[in-house]
């Protein structure tokens, strides 16, 4: 019971209290975790149902809903235990970034001979893991809603021998079947955005009850452990791994591939600039910052690739607007050059990314707070601009600057400004693309902390 108290963060770090003192609180403790289950189940389905008519708007707008819809609501495949040949991990990449952030430790895991029933949240993360990872595991679905019947469901489908939750993902009813059933959660590239680490502290009993059900930590960045350990996580549960993104390994294009993607997106002879993962107002500020490039006699271009492809009625009449010449890749490849390309596509950043000169990190510009990824721009050792807002990225914002590395504005007129100067003085902007690989490289190293703890874990299971 102690044992569960500490991990529960039930106890204080004071010795010496008494023994009936400390079953109250262990009581207390427990009973609150177990009144705010019971209150996550009531109040859950009806949060949903009441969500349910935006939520179904949005996935229409994006695609893929009616695809195997059925294990939203828990019929998966069966995972039979009598035929496996190793032991089962259910692996949980919510969408994405994430689902591309797994692949090498996906690939580690399949040559090590562990099984993996990968599931997405997200229509856009089921394709490209169906795509890409298939060979590598036994099944691909989507993750079922989180109330009681349906994650009941699909836990007796998949049956796995392990849970792996990658970042934010802290699902309630799942972690409760998880605990019932006595399989343990690891939490990989786990974090704490600003947001959620203040709604925790706001809440604890809710915290406890997402954070009790996870049995190792493995965190992105100290700052994220540090966060978790003032939740109540014990110290024994806590490691920094670092962050799986780093090890991501990104095909480099060869010089005939580099010219055919750049006229696939009409992009003309000069310096492309790109809009990494943009939000509403971003897509305007980098647009001005084209046409002060041209106003300078600076010959050149635009590339947008806007973090959510059905923004793009939006974007085109920004661009109509603008009076610029503009193709969107979701119609085909460019007939002719154009002054800003639209890249309205899923899964394809990465060699996007790699046609840039300048990189601007999205969601990062007033009023935006929490920022997008900078690691692929920094892999690919390219020029990178960030706002003030990378509040999901903070430590990563800070050490690429500290390394000289990336650049920050706090305006979209010091956006303007800033770029222009960059790209005015090519020595600059070389001194830039090779702090921020050299950044990146030496960084790596996270994916094979992170299967260690993982194998350690797995070896310590009872054979079935």
């Amino acid at each position: 019971m102690k044992d569960n108290a500490i991990k529960y963060g039930l106890l204080g770090k004071k010795k010496g209290i008494g023994g009936w003192n400390l079953r109250l609180r262990v009581a207390v403790g427990l009973a609150e975790c177990l009144a705010v289950l019971w209150l996550y189940r009531i109040l859950f389905p009806l949060a949903l149902f009441l969500a349910l008519p935006a939520y179904l708007r949005r996935a229409w707008r994006r695609g893929g809903l009616r695809e195997k819809f059925g294990e939203r609501l828990g019929a998966h495949a069966r995972q039979p235990r009598a035929g496996r040949s190793a032991p089962l991990i259910w692996l949980q990449a919510v969408s994405v970034g994430e689902v591309l952030a797994i692949a090498p430790l996906l690939e580690q895991l399949h040559c090590a001979g562990v099984l993996v029933y990968l599931t997405t949240t997200t229509s856009t993360g089921y394709k490209i893991a169906a795509e890409r990872y298939i060979s590598w595991v036994v099944g691909v679905g989507y993750f079922p809603v989180d109330t009681w019947p349906i994650s009941a469901r699909a836990w007796r489908r998949i049956d796995p021998d392990m849970v792996i939750l990658t970042e934010g993902e802290r699902w309630p009813e799942h972690l409760q079947q998880a605990k019932r059933r006595g399989v343990p959660v690891i939490a990989i590239n786990a974090r704490l955005s600003d947001r959620s680490f203040r709604r925790m502290q706001w809440f604890r009993p809710a915290a406890r009850l997402m954070l009790a059900g996870v049995d190792r930590w493995l965190c992105g960045s100290s700052q994220d452990a540090a966060r978790l350990r003032d939740l109540g996580v014990a110290d024994a549960a806590l490691v920094t791994t670092g962050n799986l993104k780093f090890d991501v390994a990104i095909p480099r294009l060869a010089p005939a591939e580099w010219d055919a993607l750049r006229r696939e997106l009409g992009l003309p002879a000069g310096l492309v600039l790109l809009g990494s993962s943009t939000w509403p107002g971003e897509e305007a500020a980098m647009i001005e910052v084209l046409k002060a490039m041209r106003a300078r006699g600076l010959g050149g271009s635009l590339l947008l690739v806007p973090r959510h492809a059905e923004r793009r009625g939006e974007i085109e009449r920004l661009l109509v607007k603008s009076g610029l010449r503009f193709h969107f890749r979701s119609q085909g490849q460019a007939a002719g050059e154009v002054d800003v390309s639209v890249a309205d596509t899923t899964g394809e950043l990465r060699r996007l990314t790699q046609v840039a000169d300048l990189v601007f990190v999205g969601k990062s510009l007033p009023p935006h707070t929490e920022g997008q990824t900078p690691l692929e721009a920094a892999a690919l050792g390219r020029v990178i601009v960030l706002g003030s807002g990378m509040s999901n990225f903070r430590l990563i914002a800070h050490e690429l600057i500290e390394a000289g590395a990336a650049v920050r504005v706090d305006s979209a007129e010091e956006l303007v400004s800033t770029a222009l100067g960059v790209l005015t003085e090519s020595g600059r902007r070389e001194q830039l693309a090779q702090a921020a690989a050299a950044w990146h490289a030496r960084n790596a190293g996270a994916v094979a902390r992170t299967l260690a703890i993982i194998q350690a874990e797995l070896a310590r299971r009872p054979a079935a």
